[in-house]
């Protein structure tokens, strides 16, 4: 159970981090993919969605290491959730000509790597003793 709560308390500071920096300085933190929030409601929506979606998803991995059985579903969560960035971020990148996004070719490192290892981990939880 180490290694998976290892994940997950690295998982939970940078999605705290990343959904902080996002909610405190959106604009900052949206450039640095190059976004440029043009009206009141794109710095509304940036703080909403990037900061307070990142901020919950760090709640909920804080909460799965306080409680044994919420676990796996954590690792399944992240499972879900890198896996299909890593898919959408890859369509984005075939589709909008993407091989000089510098960040969202470490965005695509870090999801992919992210998806593997939550999937390593949730089938080594669930093997048999």
């Amino acid at each position: 159970m180490l290694p998976v709560r290892l994940f997950l308390i690295v998982q939970i500071l940078l999605l705290a981090g990343f959904g902080l920096a996002y909610f405190v300085r959106p604009q900052e933190t949206a450039n640095l993919s190059g976004m440029l929030l043009m009206t009141p409601a794109a710095v509304t929506d940036v703080r909403a969605y990037y900061g307070g979606l990142q901020l919950a998803l760090a709640v909920w991995l804080l909460l799965a290491l306080l409680r044994l059985d919420l676990l796996r579903p954590a690792l399944m969560l992240l499972v879900l959730l890198y896996a299909t960035l890593c898919v959408a971020r890859l369509s984005g990148l075939w589709l909008d000509g993407g091989a000089q996004q510098t960040f969202n070719l470490y965005a695509l490192l870090f999801e992919g790597v992210s998806a593997a290892l939550a999937f390593w981990l949730l089938r080594r939880a669930s093997a048999p003793a």
